[in-house]
This record gives structure tokens, C-alpha cells and sequence, in this order.
């Protein structure tokens, strides 16, 4: 099997291989609809890309790959790094290098990229210009209050403000009304992202955030894939004799944590099964933030099993402790 090492880049992408007669060669393509085209045409059928994924860099690469059908894996640098050993020196073709060399080491790891589907990638865009706007908002008001304090104010400046906000508020307004329009053309997207809604804490901004990072639920299938993504599940921390505590990865979606936070605390509050969920684990002496990241785990287990079922979330359901049940089947048993 034929590995290419590819390092990508905005303009450019390196790409390291050994020919047919054993040798290591290195060519440089244009990141460009067209030169992507003629270097795809030049890679046999028994062959498999892997490049460092960088981002929106890709995107182009792993669209036409899939178009063309060659497989491309997309791997983290820092997978790469510390995979390889001790490293020296830095450069493109060096690091083209080093890619294809993880992609021979490793290639039962490789786990291959799809591009969205159109749909999907639409979403996507729109949210990622939506979060944008609601960032400028957020910036403008805050500078704003804090020019309320100031001695000698400009009414000049104060209008033009209360303008761009006007402005930013319509154009949130019409993302908005654009995602929903978005979502019902699509009925399974639609139909998972009524289910999503339906629970308790989990508002439209978090339904779309979920159904963009986990494509639609296909590409993280399962909870614990999702909450490891997202940095709400402990991973453990021993060696030897040393037991630390359990620790949750830096290397997770921010993003998708923060909202989950909040998801969480609204869940707490207006739900009775996570009221009490929340309370056990506080009469157990668990700190807040510990307590609110089980929370969010609880919450992305919830919604993937009403995904999973297709069933609408009841929220008056009070998960039983597995010792009433027991208790409650073999009391049944004995009547």
C-alpha cells in the first residue's frame, strides 16, 4: 500500500512518498480545485493519503478525495509528535516526511475523513458566522456600558453604537431563522433536533452545536465518544503506587463543554431527576464545578438515548437508584 505524507498549508501542501523504485521523492501542490485535481488523477488505486489536520486548510483536499474516491486520514500534529520519538529540525517537507511515516507505522489507527454532506456544511457555516456576530455584540455592549461611566460621553459615538447593534441584532435574527429553515428541509436532521429540544436545558443553540460537531449523531455515535470530545468525562490518573484523581482532557471542544455547563445549570434547575442528581452528589461532599461536569455527562447520555429510541424526552421520568428497582421486582414477585 502506497502512503502519502501530506503537510498542509493556506496556499500549498508538501507531499512526501517513495516511488516505485524504492525512492523518497517530495512534491509541492497548489491548494487549488485544479491542482488537487491533477494530483489525485496521479495517485494509484491502492493508495492512502494522511495529512496533519490543520483546520479549513483540508477542507478543499478532503472534499475532491472523497469526489475522487482516495482515502484520506486526517491526524492531529500532536498525535504525530509524540508518536515518533525524539524529533529535530522543522520544515515542510520534513514534516511531510514524518507524516507518512506515521501513516506506515500506524495505518490499522487511520481513521478516514468524510466531508459533510452539503446540508450539513451549510449549518456549520452559518453557526460559525452566527457566534461571530453574537461575539461583536457582546464586545460593542460591554464597551459601551463601560463608556457610561466615563465624565465628558459622545452622543455621537453612543449613536452610531445603538445603530451597529440594531444592525447586529437584525442580522443575528436572520441566521437564526435561516439555521431553523435549514434544519426542517433535512427530516432526520429535523426529527433529532426536535428530540434534542425536548429535553430539559437544551436550548437551540446547544441542539445545533451538538447535531454540527457530532454529524448529526452519525459521526460521534455514542455518548462516550461525545463526552470525551467534549471534556466532560474523567479519564484516570495513576502510576504505580501514585493515585491521583481522575483528570478530564485539555484536548476537548471548549466550545461544547461551555454550553453543556449551561445546559447543565438550566437542567438543575427546572428538572426534578437532575435536582436530584445534582443533591445526592452534594450530600456526597463532591465539589460544584466535579458535580456540574457529571451533569453534563448525564445530560449527553440523555440525549443520545433519545436519538438512539426516537422517543421525546418525558421530563417528569425520575431515573430509579438500581437497588429500588431490586427491590421494587422482587416485591412484585413475591405479590
Amino acid at each position: 500500500m502506497q502512503v502519502y505524507g501530506i503537510d498542509l498549508s493556506k496556499k500549498k501542501f508538501d507531499v512526501n512518498f517513495i516511488d516505485a523504485k524504492g525512492k523518497e521523492k517530495n512534491q509541492i501542490v497548489k491548494n487549488a480545485v485544479a491542482s488537487i485535481s491533477r494530483f489525485l488523477s496521479s495517485v494509484t488505486g491502492d493508495s492512502i493519503l494522511c495529512a496533519e489536520h490543520t483546520g479549513a486548510y483540508g477542507d478543499l483536499l478532503v472534499y475532491l478525495c472523497n469526489q475522487m474516491k482516495v482515502p484520506i486520514a486526517l491526524v492531529p500534529g500532536y498525535t504525530i509528535k509524540h508518536s515518533l520519538g525524539l524529533l529535530k529540525g522543522k520544515s515542510d517537507p520534513l514534516d511531510s516526511k514524518r507524516i507518512r511515516e506515521y501513516g506506515e507505522r500506524f495505518t490499522d489507527k487511520l481513521e478516514y475523513a468524510e466531508y459533510a454532506e452539503e446540508r450539513l456544511a451549510e449549518l456549520k457555516q452559518l453557526y460559525t458566522l452566527r457566534h461571530q456576530l453574537v461575539k461583536q455584540r457582546k464586545a460593542l455592549r460591554t464597551v459601551d456600558k463601560g463608556r457610561g461611566h466615563l465624565p465628558l460621553q459622545s452622543i455621537s459615538v453612543h449613536n452610531h453604537t445603538i445603530t451597529i447593534l440594531a444592525e447586529l441584532d437584525k442580522e443575528i435574527a436572520s441566521i437564526e431563522d435561516e439555521i431553523e429553515m435549514l434544519i426542517k428541509a433535512d427530516q432526520e436532521m429535523n426529527e433529532n433536533y426536535e428530540l434534542v429540544t425536548g429535553i430539559t436545558g437544551i436550548g437551540p443553540v446547544i441542539a445545533t452545536d451538538l447535531i454540527i460537531k457530532t454529524g448529526n449523531f452519525k459521526t460521534i455515535d455514542t455518548h462516550r465518544r461525545a463526552a470525551s470530545y467534549a471534556g466532560v468525562c474523567p479519564f484516570p490518573n495513576t502510576s504505580g503506587k501514585m493515585l491521583g484523581k481522575s483528570k478530564t482532557s485539555p484536548f476537548a471542544d471548549k466550545k461544547l463543554k461551555s454550553l453543556l455547563y449551561m445546559g447543565a445549570r438550566a437542567a438543575v434547575k427546572q428538572n426534578k431527576e437532575y435536582k436530584l442528581y445534582y443533591q445526592k452528589k452534594e450530600l456526597e461532599g463532591k465539589p460544584y464545578f466535579l458535580i456540574m461536569n457529571n451533569v453534563s455527562n448525564k445530560l449527553l447520555r440523555t440525549v443520545y438515548s433519545v436519538v438512539r429510541n426516537k422517543t421525546p424526552y418525558d421530563q417528569d421520568h425520575v431515573c430509579l437508584d438500581p437497588r429500588e428497582r431490586n427491590i421494587n421486582s422482587s416485591t412484585k414477585k413475591v405479590a
